[in-house]
C-alpha cells in the first residue's frame, strides 16, 4: 500500500495541473507544452506542439512582410536602373562615398566646395551623419566578408533594406501594446502602406528611409523600460534614441512625446519606480549621448524644443521627493506639502525658461517648429519654408491615398486602447493624438503618423477577429493589466484594473485600501505587497476569501503592535473587517 501512495498522489497532482492550465491564463499549458516539446527531442517534437507551430508561423509571416515590404520598393530600379534620384539623396551619396574612400575623420572635416556654391559647406558639422555611417558600415562588412560590392548599390537599397526591418521593430511594439497578432498584423500593414513607401524607395537614400525604423525601435524600448523599470531597457532605449539624433532632425518628437508620457502619468496618478528609473535613465544618458553628434551640440540645452523634456524631469523629481516624505508626515501635512511642492517646482521651471529665453541662454522655437503651432507663421515671416511643397498643410485626399482603409479603423483601434487603459497604451494614445495633429499641419509629417495609423489599426482587426473568429470558449476580452511589478505601492488605481471582472478579489482590495489609508510602517507597506501577490496569483476558482480576510486580519494585528502609534493602531485593526467590508461594497 506503502508503494501505491505515491502513483495516486501524483496522478492527483497531474489532474489538478491540468485543471489549472484550463482556468487559469494559459501559463500552465505552456510551460506543460515547453515540457513535452523539450522531452520529444528535435524539430519534430517541438513543431508537434502549438507553441512551436505558432513560432513557426510567426517567424514566416515576418519574413514574407519583410519580403513584401522590400519588394514593392523595387520599382524605380526594375523599370530604370539602380541610380540614385532627387536632389538630397545625391549629395548623401556624394557624403558617404568620400566616407568610404577617405576615413571618417576626413569626413568630419570635410569642405565641399560643390555644395552652396559659391560659399561651399564645411560637411561634418551640417549634416545628420547617421544615414552615411550606416551605409558605410555595411559596405565595409561586406567587403571584409568578400562580398564585392559598390557603395552606390549600398546606397541605392539601403531604405528597401531598412522597410524590413521598421516592420520587426513595429511587431514588436505592437506586441508589448496589445498581443502578437496584432503586432503580426501591425508589420504587414506598414511593409505596404504608401504613406512609409514613398519616403523609402529604392534609389531614395535620404535620412526618412532608417529614421521610422530608429524611430519605432525607441518607442519599443521606452515602453518596455516603463513595463520592467530595468535599467537595461531604459539604456537600449538611449542609444536607440542617439541613432535617431544621428540620423533625422524628427528626434525631436521623441523627445517631446516621451517626457508628454511621463507627465500625462504623473496627472493620471499612475506614477511608479517603473516610470521614475525609466525616465531619469532615459534623459541623463540620452541627454548626454545626443550632444555627441556635432551637428546637435549644445541644442539640448540651449533650445526651446528640448525644454520641455529638462521641465517633466525637474517635475519628476519633486514628485519623486514628495512621495518620499509620504510616509513620515500625517495625511493633512502630506497633502498641503504636496500641492504647495508641486505648484512651487512647476512655477519655478516655467518662470526659468521664459526668463532664461529673454535673456538670450536659450533659443526661441526656430521658424520651421514654430509654424507647427502658428499655421500662418511661415508664409509671412519665413516664406522660403512656406514654399516648400512638403510644409503645406495636408488635404483630406492625401489622407486617404496615403493610409486607405487603415484611416477608417485607426479610430476603432484608439478606442480599444482607451477602453483598457494602462501606462503603455497611455503611450500610444499621446502618439496618436498629437501625430494626428502634426499631419495635418504639414503634409511631410505624415511619415511619422503611418507607423501609428498600422499599430492602431491592427489592434482594432485583431480584437475584431478574436471577437467573431475566436473560440467561444477561450474568448475574453485584452487584460488591462498594470505592466509593473510589486513597487506600485503609490499606485492603487493599476491594481483595480488588475482584478477587473474578479468579484471575489474585492475584499482584498478594500484590504489595501484600508492598510494604505491608516497605516504608515514598512510592515504595513510589506502587508500590502503581500495583499497584491495574493490577487496576482490567485484564481476565481481558488480564491478563499474568508480564509484570505482572517489571515489578513492577523497580519495587520501584528504589524499594528510594532508601529509607533501602538495601542491606538492596535484599536483600529480591529475594526479591519467592517472598515474592508465598507471599502468593498463602495468599490
Amino acid at each position: 500500500m506503502a508503494e501505491h501512495h505515491p502513483v495516486s498522489e501524483n496522478k492527483h497532482k497531474s489532474q489538478l495541473n491540468s485543471a489549472a492550465s484550463v482556468s487559469g491564463n494559459g501559463r500552465s499549458s505552456a510551460a506543460e507544452t515547453e515540457r513535452v516539446g523539450t522531452g520529444a527531442g528535435g524539430l519534430s517534437g517541438g513543431l508537434s506542439q502549438p507553441a512551436g507551430w505558432q513560432s513557426l508561423l510567426s517567424f514566416t509571416i515576418l519574413f514574407l512582410a519583410w519580403l513584401a515590404g522590400f519588394s514593392s520598393r523595387l520599382f524605380a530600379v526594375i523599370r530604370f536602373e539602380s541610380i540614385i534620384h532627387e536632389f538630397d539623396p545625391w549629395f548623401n551619396y556624394r557624403a558617404t562615398h568620400h566616407l568610404t574612400t577617405k576615413g571618417f575623420y576626413e569626413f568630419l572635416n570635410w569642405f565641399d566646395e560643390r555644395a552652396w556654391y559659391p560659399l561651399g559647406r564645411i560637411v561634418g558639422g551640417t549634416v545628420y551623419p547617421g544615414l552615411m555611417l550606416t551605409a558605410g558600415l555595411i559596405h565595409y562588412v561586406l567587403n571584409l566578408l568578400h562580398v564585392t560590392v559598390h557603395i552606390r548599390d549600398v546606397c541605392v537599397f539601403l531604405a528597401p533594406v531598412f522597410s524590413g526591418l521598421t516592420s520587426i521593430s513595429t511587431f514588436l511594439l505592437t506586441r508589448e501594446l496589445w498581443n502578437q497578432g496584432a503586432g503580426l498584423l501591425a508589420a504587414c500593414f506598414i511593409a505596404i502602406v504608401p504613406g512609409y513607401i514613398s519616403r523609402s524607395v529604392a534609389g531614395s537614400f535620404d535620412n526618412e528611409g532608417i529614421a521610422i525604423f530608429a524611430l519605432q525601435f525607441t518607442y519599443y524600448l521606452w515602453v518596455k523600460s516603463v513595463k520592467t523599470g530595468s535599467v537595461f531597457w531604459a539604456i537600449g532605449c538611449c542609444l536607440s534614441y542617439f541613432y535617431m539624433v544621428s540620423a533625422w532632425g524628427g528626434y525631436v518628437f521623441i523627445i517631446n512625446l516621451i517626457p508628454l508620457h511621463v507627465f500625462v502619468l504623473l496627472l493620471m496618478q499612475r506614477f511608479s519606480k517603473r516610470v521614475y528609473i525609466a525616465y531619469s535613465t532615459f534623459y541623463i544618458v540620452g541627454l548626454v549621448l545626443s550632444m555627441q553628434i556635432p551637428f546637435v551640440g549644445f541644442q539640448p540645452i540651449r533650445t526651446s524644443e528640448h525644454m520641455a523634456a529638462a521641465g517633466v524631469f525637474v517635475l519628476m523629481q519633486v514628485y519623486a521627493f514628495l512621495l518620499y516624505l509620504k510616509d513620515r508626515l500625517t495625511r493633512q501635512e502630506f497633502q498641503t506639502l504636496f500641492f504647495l511642492g508641486v505648484s512651487v517646482a512647476a512655477g519655478v521651471v516655467f518662470l526659468s525658461v521664459i526668463y532664461l529665453t529673454y535673456t538670450g541662454y536659450i533659443a526661441p522655437w526656430s521658424g520651421r517648429f514654430y509654424s507647427l503651432w502658428d499655421t500662418g507663421y511661415a508664409k509671412i515671416h519665413i516664406p522660403i519654408i512656406a514654399s516648400v511643397s512638403e510644409h503645406q498643410p495636408t488635404t483630406w485626399v492625401s489622407f486617404f491615398f496615403d493610409l486607405h482603409i487603415l484611416v477608417c479603423t485607426f479610430p476603432a483601434g484608439l478606442w480599444f486602447c482607451i477602453k483598457n487603459i494602462n501606462d503603455e497604451r497611455v503611450f500610444v494614445a499621446l502618439y496618436a493624438i498629437s501625430a494626428v495633429y502634426f499631419a495635418g499641419v504639414m503634409v511631410r509629417l505624415m511619415l511619422t503618423l503611418t507607423p501609428v495609423v498600422c499599430m492602431l489599426s491592427a489592434v482594432a482587426f485583431s480584437s475584431v477577429f478574436e471577437h467573431y473568429l475566436g473560440d467561444d470558449m477561450k474568448r475574453q476580452s485584452p487584460p488591462a493589466e498594470d505592466s509593473g511589478d510589486e513597487d506600485d505601492r503609490k499606485n492603487a488605481g493599476n491594481l483595480y484594473d488588475k482584478v477587473r471582472g474578479q468579484p471575489q478579489s474585492l475584499m482584498l482590495i478594500g484590504l489595501i485600501s484600508y492598510s494604505q489609508k491608516h497605516f504608515y510602517s514598512d510592515d504595513s507597506v510589506q502587508f500590502s505587497l503581500f495583499l497584491k501577490r495574493q490577487i496576482r496569483t490567485s484564481r476565481l476558482e481558488d480564491l478563499h476569501t474568508v480564509n484570505t480576510t482572517g489571515q489578513a486580519r492577523g497580519r495587520i494585528h501584528q504589524a499594528s503592535l510594532r508601529t509607533k502609534r501602538g495601542r491606538k493602531t492596535a484599536k483600529l485593526s480591529r475594526k479591519i473587517t467592517c472598515s474592508a467590508a465598507a471599502e468593498t461594497i463602495q468599490l
